[in-house]
């Protein structure tokens, strides 16, 4: 018999949803009668005890305290999850009671009840005993803001965990396109959970709210609003709690009951063990498709279930998770029991608890499973959590495993689940910044933290750059350096010159010196802007960055109000504005002379693949209209970029084009040992000068190559080649190259196959992930000199050494775009969508940038796609909107607290009209003494940004193994200290998060599950030298999207609206089967399709009325003509308008073999060996943080 299907929520499919009328657990006051109350993470509304228990969690009494205190005598506030309460509670009961500090700063918690309490999966205690160590409640509730703090001792190793194994329809066992009755043992009511997204956030000391200063004067307090409970709780979160303890509560099992059954647990007693022994754990990752890789499925998998996973019987526990700190549990947690019972466990049974298992589970409560038996999923007996198919913990994570027969029996303890519900959410922070940030943003207070790149915002610049062009991980530098070094916190910029601006905002002014170029700091150099103070009249200037004086020139002197702000400040953009453009003067360009118009080649493979697969003539057919999206400046009336063509298999061939020819003209240079250009004039021309011969042209390459059957192509020549013609021509340019195969021809650059992908993951990768050949590099600096960048579109059908030929890309500051398995049918219009984005976008030419800082602070480590020549200025062939530089600051010395910190960001380029200008970004932050007021003010999209960055540079230096453990050591630090220095005194079992931190566990644990981190065996080689190559351009909003894809529900959407869906969490909880979603991170897209979909949706979109008969191959939606249709195009073209790149959609049915390709990005969860999930590696990091803080 097939397990039942059943909806996140764990209801079954068509079954209405019971709940018994059972009293309130609690009565009193409601918690919205008390504004002042804080709110509380407990059992009830923060992580659920009511849904099994998750590994590193445990119960018992209430841990110690934690010797902390916040600095400067502040009051501690807290916001505790205790792990010993009852199970979650409908929506409409009252919060629990908050912990309130005792006298001497004793953390004292209070449950809901006093005495005894029902846990789920757990017989409730008898008697009225406390269970020992637990202190007397207190009598009131503290007031004031929170921080966000996870319950259970989550250090603690419990003596048998389970991991989280989410409910959806994405389990290997289901039933298609039908519902099932619920079983006997499925009638029961369930517990109703409350809503997704986290318990409410206050701001609490010191995490303050920040709000943008939307000008007029300056409010009286720069940290935004006064402390206190939030105005209005993000959906899912409570508004605080009672003041005092519940009254009138039963002291013996409480009548009051949370509703229902716990949701993962069976109904009444267990119908015995189950029918023969549980089969043995699955060795190994699930065969299946590799991680991220959209090709070649697998082959031979079953329907429904992974290979090697048995149907209809539990899994045991998995036994083969590694021991490595990213691929599981950190070295030393103990894989056996506990030497001692974990902190807050007593050693025996509770008072008043009888002294073995009871005979039955009392008023009909479910009774966990005996020790020794396997644990009864919440899909019912004998189904598999979606899409995991481990039924044990991972090993580390907790003591014995459940599941082995020959473990003694464990003292009774209570069965818990954390909620991923209940714990801090993406999508529930996106929205509430969305709600409180969206609008317009000003730039006048310094060290204002921006809204998340998430949020539609509009810039107002007045005299601080946007955060678009400059973003901070840090925007209140402590001013002693120790502080940053004891939090571990990067102190890091994330710059983005040319980064797209947002409907409603100004193009940057343009600013014109004349013959006296802009006015500078005769010290350090650095440009005039707003941050530079006027002295002596207005007859000089101070450096704001320096604090050197320079003589005002003459043609530049305005006198000085009475502020001491000149006249004509509002006249001047490098007075008044952040970000401006000045014209540049011969000074500063090469040899003193004003650069040519740039030039776009276009080299062509034409070998056998290229002819074979349709790439040839597919570019033929469409680069001419493709060129009519020239780049050109704003005024122009057309563009000034010249093009070329030359064609290449083992022999390298240049067309001259000349507007006066009649027919044109092919010269061949066979030997590509010493490249040349055989033609001084008709290489590069114009569009529409030479309309007709460029026309002939293309209408002749496919039938020139028609009948190739050469396979053995170059590579580095014909890169040479386009090199030589650019500087010939004497300016700079792009090469864009359309490669096929491996260059093994007999030419420089040739390259042989060195792919082994079963040393991905090992401490030997990096040699097949760096460069086998230093050619390719010198290749580049060749191509920076000249202003040459290089854009690589790859269609491979086997290995073709990205890791080597990917750095004369990644050193000109250009991108790398793969077609693996090209046809022309399926990718040839993501491909050409890829290449006009490409062609048309504006783009800086011969760009070199250099940041300047203000005294105490200097730029040290650069990351991203660029060549430095010396330790200062960072030298870019090309520089796109796209395209982002990570700078680590560190210090110098001590910084002054009233004087801040100040960034300017130079960046000297050529405009595609072949103009000279200077691109200028001035940044101020504000300093801080107190640790506090730096974890107040942090950026973590930016953070996320740099730590990506690093790492995978990192990765190329060490060994994976050491990267990710520097990773989450990191981490551990930074919130050990936070903990330490800035948190109130609370249980150690409690993980207090930063609230500008709280989701960095979660991006965290998606950065080491990442294809650029973790990418293992199951891809290819060049599948993860893609993707590092890929990542180290990334801006910021493009790492926020591809560690945490987005996941939008498409079946519900309203046709009238015209905002996109609101997102789901990335778990297989929220995926229904009568559901369709859109999952796409920026690289990938997926639409996924239940096989229970209402079938008018089916045929309105797909025309198709059931699932089944639905054509998965296809990469484009029928164009039908009904709202329905219209409304999910409009969707899916509107996300990719927002990525860099345009992403092939991939059609997935619920049970067909790509789901286990979509199942790896719904990050969240745990995928095999070296993919915990969000749960497990949260405990994972707070033992780590427990560790550094004992």
């Amino acid at each position: 018999m097939n397990p039942q299907l059943r909806p996140a929520g764990g209801q079954p499919f068509g079954e209405p949803h019971v709940q018994p009328h059972l009293p309130p657990l609690f009565s009193g006051a409601h918690p919205d009668q008390n504004p002042a109350a804080p709110k509380t993470y407990n059992g009830h509304d923060g992580f659920s005890a009511g849904a099994g228990n998750v590994a590193g969690f445990t119960q018992g009494p209430f841990p110690q305290q934690n010797k902390g205190g916040l600095p400067n005598g502040q009051p501690p506030q807290m916001l505790a999850r205790h792990p010993v309460q009852g199970g979650p509670q409908g929506p409409g009961h009252a919060q629990g009671p908050t912990l309130a500090p005792v006298q001497g700063g004793l953390h004292t918690p209070l449950g809901p009840m006093q005495g005894p309490m029902l846990v789920p999966g757990q017989p409730p205690l008898h008697g009225h005993a406390a269970a020992p160590g637990m202190a007397p409640p207190t009598s009131q509730a503290q007031g004031g803001p929170m921080h966000d703090q996870l319950a259970g001792q989550m250090g603690g190793l419990s003596l048998s965990q389970r991991p989280h194994i989410p409910q959806g329809p994405l389990g290997p066992s289901r039933v298609s396109g039908t519902n099932q009755p619920p079983g006997p043992q499925q009638a029961a009511p369930q517990f109703q959970r409350y809503p997704p997204g986290p318990p409410s956030f206050g701001g609490a000391p010191p995490q303050q709210q920040q709000q943008p200063y939307y000008g007029g004067p300056p409010p009286a307090s720069s940290q935004g609003p006064p402390l206190g409970p939030s105005q209005g709780p993000p959906q899912g979160s409570f508004q605080g709690s009672p003041q005092g303890p519940p009254q009138g509560l039963p002291q013996g099992p409480p009548q009051g009951h949370p509703q229902g059954h716990p949701q993962g647990h069976p109904q009444g007693h267990p119908q015995g063990p189950p029918q023969g022994p549980p089969h043995g754990p699955p060795h190994g990752p699930p065969q299946g498709p590799p991680q991220g890789s959209l090709q070649s499925p697998p082959q031979g998998f079953s329907q429904g279930h992974p290979q090697g996973l048995p149907q209809g019987h539990l899994q045991g526990p998995h036994q083969g998770f590694p021991q490595g700190p990213l691929h599981g549990p950190p070295q030393g947690i103990p894989h056996g029991p506990p030497h001692g019972p974990p902190q807050g466990l007593s050693h025996g049974p509770p008072q008043g608890m009888p002294h073995g298992p009871p005979h039955g589970p009392p008023h009909g409560h479910p009774q966990g499973p005996p020790p020794g038996a396997p644990y009864p999923q919440a899909n019912g007996p004998g189904s598999l959590g979606p899409g995991m198919g481990y039924g044990g913990a991972p090993q580390g994570y907790g003591g014995p495993q459940m599941g082995h027969g020959a473990q003694p029996p464990q003292p009774q303890q209570a069965q818990r689940k954390l909620d991923p519900d209940q714990m801090p959410s993406p999508i529930q922070v996106i929205e509430d910044d969305r709600k409180a940030r969206g609008g317009p943003f000003y730039t006048s207070k310094r060290g204002l933290v921006p809204p998340l790149v998430t949020t539609d915002f509009v810039v107002h610049d007045e005299g601080i750059c946007s955060p678009r062009f400059v973003r901070s991980t840090v925007y209140s530098v402590p001013c002693n350096p120790d502080v940053l070094r004891q939090t571990a916190v990067p102190f890091a910029l994330c710059i983005s010159p040319f980064a797209r601006l947002a409907p409603g905002e100004s193009e940057l002014p343009l600013s014109d010196f004349g013959e006296e170029g802009p006015v500078r700091c005769n010290r350090c150099k650095a440009y005039m802007c707003p941050l530079m103070q006027f002295i002596d009249g207005g007859r000089r200037f101070q450096c704001v960055f320096c604090k050197g004086t320079t003589e005002v020139p003459a043609h530049y002197f305005a006198h000085l109000d009475h502020l001491g702000q000149r006249s004509d400040k509002f006249q001047r953009p490098e007075l008044c504005l952040g970000s401006y453009e000045v014209v540049a003067t011969r000074e500063y360009c090469k040899n003193s002379v004003f650069p040519n118009p740039p030039a776009f080649l276009f080299l062509l493979d034409v070998s056998y693949n290229s002819v074979h697969n349709g790439l040839v003539r597919l570019f033929c057919t469409h680069i001419r209209s493709i060129l009519d999206e020239l780049p050109k400046e704003e005024g122009q009336d057309r563009s000034r970029v010249r093009v070329g063509f030359i064609t290449y298999s083992s022999v390298v061939h240049f067309y001259n084009i000349k507007s006066s020819l009649a027919q044109p003209q092919m010269l061949v240079v066979p030997d590509v040992h010493d490249m040349f250009v055989p033609l001084l004039d008709g290489c590069l021309v114009s569009v529409e000068e030479a309309a007709s011969t460029v026309d002939s042209l293309l209408e002749q390459i496919p039938g020139l190559f028609a009948d190739t059957r050469e396979t053995d192509t170059v590579l580095g020549s014909a890169i040479q080649a386009g090199l030589e013609a650019l500087k010939a021509a004497e300016c700079a340019g792009k090469l864009f190259v359309f490669h096929t195969s491996l260059p093994i021809a007999d030419a420089p650059g040739k390259l042989k196959n060195r792919d082994d992908r079963k040393l991905l993951s090992t401490d030997k990768e990096k040699t097949i992930l760096t460069p086998q050949s230093p050619f390719y590099n010198q290749l580049g600096q060749e191509c920076v000199a000249a202003g040459c960048c290089v854009d690589l579109f790859l269609f491979h059908n086997a290995y073709v050494d990205i890791a080597t030929i990917g750095q004369v890309a990644k050193m000109t500051g250009g991108q790398v775009y793969k077609y693996t398995y090209f046809q022309e049918d399926v990718e040839g219009s993501r491909f050409l969508e890829d290449l006009r984005r490409d062609v048309s976008q504006p783009v800086a030419f011969d760009a070199v940038m250099r940041v300047r800082t203000s005294t105490g602070i200097r730029p040290t480590d650069f990351y991203g796609n660029y060549y430095m020549a010396n330790t200062t200025d960072v030298e870019l062939a090309a520089l796109d909107c796209n395209k982002c530089i990570a700078v680590e600051i560190k210090y110098d010395d001590k910084l002054v607290e009233e004087e801040g910190a100040y960034v300017q960001v130079a960046l000297l380029y050529t405009t595609c009209g072949g103009q000279r200008r200077l691109r200028l970004h001035n940044l101020s932050l504000a300093t801080c003494v107190q640790m506090a007021d730096m974890y107040r003010n942090c950026d973590l999209d930016t953070m996320v940004n740099f730590l990506a960055k690093q790492g995978v540079r990192h990765l190329l230096e060490q060994g994976p193994r050491q990267v990710k453990e520097g990773c989450v050591s990191k981490a551990a630090q930074m919130l050990a200290a936070y903990r330490k220095h800035c948190a109130s005194p609370s249980s150690s079992g409690q993980l207090i998060l930063p609230e500008c931190m709280k989701l960095l566990p979660l991006y965290l644990n998606c950065l080491l599950k990442s294809d650029a981190l973790s990418g293992g065996p199951e891809l290819t080689t060049d599948d993860r030298s893609f993707a590092m190559l890929s990542l180290c351009s990334m801006d910021v909003a493009s790492t926020v999207a591809y560690f945490y894809p987005r996941l939008l529900p498409l079946h519900d959407v309203d046709v009238d609206a015209v905002d996109l869906p609101v997102a789901l969490r990335c778990t297989a909880e929220k995926v229904r089967e009568d559901g369709v979603y859109l999952l796409e991170n920026g690289i990938h897209m997926f639409m996924w399709i239940g096989m229970a979909v209402d079938p008018d949706f089916l045929q309105n979109v797909f025309a198709q009325p059931v699932a089944a008969r639905i054509d998965i191959d296809k990469t484009a939606l029928l164009e039908l003509n009904t709202p329905i249709s219209r409304r999910v195009r409009d969707i899916v073209a509107r996300v990719r308008a927002e990525r860099q790149r345009c992403m092939r959609l991939t059609l997935v049915r619920q049970g067909d073999k790509m789901e286990l390709v979509f199942r790896q990005f719904l990050v969240e969860d745990r995928h095999g060996e070296a993919s915990p999930s969000y749960v497990d590696f949260l405990c994972h990091l707070h033992k780590e943080i427990r560790n550094l803080l004992s």
